[in-house]
């Protein structure tokens, strides 16, 4: 089995699904990975009870040992957050697999594109997408600058 070869702190993940509305889902999760111990993966809480209630606990580490699909790491949750309304336990164990899965990324062990697919995950070192990183806009721009250059059009 493998284990987490680097460090990796903060990652964090909130998922935010239709928040005060009808069937909403809403969870906060903060860990930080290490590479394992002897015994393989473990999994601490350090987070106050009132930002992650012990009963989304179990959902989290679910999702976490989910994330990790067969990765060993030695994980501490040292933050949460919980809007009452729209914690539940699908919430929480997505946002533990994409803390899991960003840990991942971060350390090398997942190539760099599958950060595009963790919607909510966040750690240091991501690199974000903006709306001028998108290579077809980027494309449609430079048509549409063309256009006006050949047509005599001012741009801006």
């Amino acid at each position: 089995m493998t284990g987490l070869p680097v460090p990796v702190r903060g990652v964090s993940a909130r998922v935010v699904m239709n928040k005060g509305g009808c069937g909403g889902h809403y969870a906060y999760v903060v860990a930080d990975f290490e590479p394992p111990g002897p015994a393989g993966t473990e999994i601490l809480n350090l987070a106050r009870e009132d930002r992650l209630p012990a009963e989304f606990l179990a959902a989290v580490r679910d999702g976490i040992e989910l994330g990790l699909d067969g990765v060993d790491a030695a994980v501490l949750i040292t933050d949460g957050g919980v809007h009452w309304p729209d914690a539940r336990d699908i919430g929480y164990r997505t946002a533990g697999a994409q803390v899991a899965r960003g840990a991942l990324v971060a350390a090398g062990l997942r190539p760099q594109e599958e950060a595009d697919a963790l919607r909510w995950a966040s750690w240091q070192g991501r690199r974000r997408p903006w709306p001028g990183d998108n290579p077809r806009a980027a494309a449609l721009a430079e048509q549409v600058l063309e256009s006006r250059r050949r047509s005599g059009a001012r741009t801006f």
